[in-house]
């Protein structure tokens, strides 16, 4: 491979900082609108091991902002995509490819794969609390994206602990179910708009009515800018962290 691959990243975090992200285990739960976009920065961060986790296959409906789903990748199973194109970026790159729906059953399996930092883009409340809940728990880092759909300022858009989250109706019920479950909510830090938005009825109904099966979800309009500026953003926090670059402890 050749040295200029990562040679405009290495020459702002400089060679140690470069060879933390070599060496750098990183695993992206959910490949959709905002994971797909994390997934594009870590990778041509350098990253040098990747566990990719999601269960789907493209549909047609992706394509307006997904950066994953194309015509031609339309059936396919999101994991085998995003390998493909990981391998395109970083041929040396370590990537593992889990097929599964996370939930409280498969997470055992699931986490017994070593990961320095976790990055959860599930869209659905039900696995999503329950990795949240088990990643805090066993002491694994990650960053967690709240709800992107039906926003549109990108100003708006924040990476800070969940207990400063507002204006999101998932993380509202998230912030809820976790302290309900003794999780310290201000310790998780997470990606989310503060945008004022109307949330449809049927999505409060959705989150008040939630299981503890299957995927909870309601359809909502998103725009590809915003979703992406997520990815972007929790992939910019993991990059950062892992590599030590301009955090003070």
């Amino acid at each position: 491979m050749s040295d200029n691959r990562f040679l405009r990243t290495e020459m702002l975090l400089g060679r140690e900082g470069m060879q933390k992200l070599k060496d750098a285990s990183v695993m992206i739960v959910g490949l959709g609108a905002v994971g797909g976009y994390a997934l594009e920065a870590v990778a041509r961060a350098g990253v040098g091991r990747l566990i990719l986790v999601d269960f789907d296959v493209f549909d047609e409906s992706n394509i307006n902002r997904q950066i994953l789903a194309l015509g031609s990748t339309v059936g396919r199973k999101k994991t085998a995509v995003a390998k493909e194109r990981v391998l395109d970026i970083n041929p040396g790159c370590d990537v593992e490819t889990v097929d599964m729906f996370v939930n409280a059953d498969t997470l055992p399996d699931l986490l017994e794969r070593r990961a320095d930092y976790v990055i959860d883009a599930i869209d659905a409340l039900n696995p999503k609390c329950s990795l949240m809940e088990e990643l805090y728990n066993r002491g694994i880092p990650f960053v967690s994206s709240m709800g992107a759909a039906l926003k549109s300022d990108p100003s708006c858009i924040r990476c800070a602990p969940l207990s400063s989250s507002k204006n999101c109706g998932l993380a509202k019920f998230i912030r809820k179910r976790l302290r309900k479950r003794g999780v310290n909510i201000s310790s998780i830090t997470s990606v989310f708009s503060d945008e004022q938005v109307n949330l449809p009825e049927t999505a409060i109904q959705m989150f008040e009515t939630a299981g503890q099966e299957g995927r909870c979800r309601n359809t909502m309009g998103s725009l590809p800018t915003i979703t992406a500026i997520f990815g972007l953003t929790l992939a910019n926090y993991v990059i950062k962290r892992l590599s030590g670059y301009g955090i003070k402890e």
